[in-house]
């Protein structure tokens, strides 16, 4: 029996009126339409992803992840058409458009379609095959992901009736928790639909709805700007933590006051300035310089010391810098690096913009909790401890020795 095709369609327009450029939003470090190409991509029931949208900024942003995922070939993009771009166009409509497009594209039918939203930055991979597993594999037309719900419903019906009322229980009666039947929570991540069943009836629900449970901690939509930061600040505690390895960058970019030192200027009565480094990051920094790793301190600050220990540590330097986004986009430009392939390292509201560049952001552990909640990956030792030291481990192993390549050995001809 041949498996099914199982596409995933990913709606993300350019535009949103509650988060101006929701779906470019990073979360975890990663832009939410890139959190759900990864899932999709991850899952082992999905055949192709289709990322429909109007802006090329958000195609860009899906194809870098599969790219990332060696996945290339199973991701496209679809230029959704302006009059199903708007507030108003329904999930439904993109996601016809995206199946009509890829069986165009591919020239095949696909068995069950799939709409994963990518305002649920949680999704998992398991909630994606869950959905498409209960629909290609087990008999149901529609599939949805659910998660427990024990909360009191409350309606105000003063309009109306003149008197509130609970939805789901009888305010005159408060049952225990366990005394009372368990209601389920539609989660808004993912859902399936056997394909054709979807285009008869162009709607995501119809025949038996298959309600796929998932866990009820990841269950957050994000529609304004307070839903994206308790998103930031969850991804810490939900997101697996993959730490990068040598082969998943290119260059290390380093900020200095805060990361490379604690944050402190000791002040001589002659108005001089001092800060304080850390041995084991000049150790680290040196290992990942001996490994060919390019690297670069961006900074804002004047303070000639800055320039002192860029020299000391033979790394190339820019300082006094008021854009330091911009600085980095023209030295990834000059050194022909692409940014989702470079690591920056910060601690501070200034670094944000760097963050939103670079496709690894990397925070100390002592950094702002707006900078740890935007960041991929957080270190345990504070800046101006050893967090760059840290850092090179992740790279090159505890000692600082970089696995070894596979290179021929000439051998002497007698």
């Amino acid at each position: 029996m041949n498996r099914p095709t199982v596409l995933a369609v990913i709606p993300a327009r350019g535009g949103s009126k509650g988060v101006p450029a929701k779906n470019l939003a990073r979360v975890g470090g990663v832009p939410l339409v890139a959190r759900a190409v990864n899932a999709c991509l991850a899952s082992g029931e999905v055949t192709d992803v289709v990322v429909t949208t109007d802006a090329p900024a958000v195609a860009e942003a899906a194809r870098a992840a599969a790219e990332a995922l060696g996945e290339s070939a199973r991701l496209h993009c679809v230029q959704r058409p302006e009059e199903i771009a708007g507030d108003t166009a329904t999930s439904e409509a993109a996601v016809l458009h995206a199946l009509d497009a890829y069986e165009a594209l591919r020239g095949r039918t696909a068995d069950v379609v799939l709409l994963v939203q990518c305002t649920s930055p949680f999704v998992t991979r398991e909630d994606v095959d869950g959905v498409a597993a209960a629909v290609a594999h087990e008999g149901a037309d529609t599939a949805v992901t659910v998660a427990p719900f024990h909360g009191f419903l409350w309606r105000d019906g003063t309009a109306v009736e003149d008197h509130n009322y609970g939805v789901n229980h009888d305010k005159r009666v408060r049952p225990r928790r366990q005394d009372r039947p368990e209601d389920l929570l539609e989660t808004g991540a993912a859902y399936a639909m056997d394909a054709a069943g979807f285009r008869t009836h162009r709607h995501r629900f119809f025949g038996h709805t298959a309600l796929v449970r998932t866990d009820p901690a990841r269950v957050l939509e994000i529609d304004d700007p307070h839903d994206l930061a308790r998103a930031r600040a969850l991804a810490p505690l939900l997101d697996p933590a993959p730490l990068p390895t040598l082969a998943d960058i290119d260059a290390v970019v380093l900020d200095f006051d805060g990361t490379q030192t604690d944050d402190r200027v000791l002040v001589d009565s002659d108005g001089r300035e001092t800060v304080a480094v850390h041995r084991g990051d000049g150790l680290g920094i040196a290992a990942l310089r001996k490994a060919g790793v390019p690297l670069l301190i961006l900074s804002t600050e004047q303070n000639p010391v800055v320039a002192a220990r860029a020299h000391k540590l033979r790394v190339p330097v820019l300082h006094g810098v008021d854009r330091k986004d911009l600085a980095l986009k023209q030295w990834c430009d000059e050194q022909s690096l692409a940014p989702e392939r470079v690591m920056y390292v910060g601690n501070d509201v200034n670094d944000l913009p760097c963050f939103a560049l670079a496709g690894w952001p990397v925070a100390v552990a002592s950094a702002h909790d707006s900078v740890r909640a935007a960041a991929r990956a957080v270190t345990t030792t504070p800046g101006g401890s050893g967090a760059i030291r840290e850092i090179a481990a992740w790279l090159l192993g505890p000692t600082l020795t970089p696995a070894p390549t596979s290179v021929p050995t000439s051998v002497p001809t007698e």
